[in-house]
């Protein structure tokens, strides 16, 4: 009887650890299915993005006239070509001003 016993009892850990070993593999699975992945990177993008919003937002309060230097030179940067051809035009328009006469 004892030899019975400890068949069931051995045959009942086995199918406790299959059972185990099934249920950890499912998770592993899920866990990396290319939705969840895609979801994980989705919500680390959108956390990353929030926090360094909040953190640029506390930086502009602790120092708006540095914010707003850095601002400005950025948009002169970006519209270097447009202001410098309008300067351009202006410069040949003054260095060529012909007088209209009255005949």
């Amino acid at each position: 009887m004892k030899r019975e016993q400890a068949y069931r009892d051995a045959t009942a850990l086995a199918d406790a650890r299959k059972a185990a070993f099934l249920s950890s593999a499912l998770a592993a699975k899920a866990r990396v299915a290319p939705a969840r992945l895609k979801q994980d990177a989705r919500d680390k993008t959108t956390e990353t993005l929030l926090d360094g919003t909040a953190y640029a937002a506390a930086k502009v309060r602790q120092r708006p006239a540095a914010t707003a230097a850095a601002v400005g030179a950025l948009a002169l940067y970006l519209m270097r070509r447009p202001l410098g051809s309008l300067f351009q035009r202006l410069y040949v328009r003054i260095r060529n001003r012909t007088e209209d006469s009255g005949d």
